[in-house]
């Protein structure tokens, strides 16, 4: 199977191969260089990090941070 680059450097990943690999429009891939070839692969989970520090008391473990070594 073969594509042509577009003129602003786009491809387009055969039907065949996105219907076999699951990818949809809106999706992300990755991309790699691996010994002269493009690897194209789906990313398939990366979770996100918003909320992660939810509820932690950052300023205060920083401040007793900085007050236990201020106090050494």
């Amino acid at each position: 199977m073969t594509s042509r680059v577009g003129p602003k450097g786009q491809v387009v990943i055969p039907k065949r191969i996105r219907d076999q690999l699951g990818i949809v429009p809106g999706d992300e891939v990755d991309f790699a260089l691996e010994e002269g070839a493009v690897r194209v692969e789906p990313v398939r989970f990366r979770p996100s990090l918003r909320g992660a520090l939810a509820g932690v008391a950052l300023t205060e473990v920083l401040e007793a941070d900085r007050r236990t070594e201020r106090d050494r």
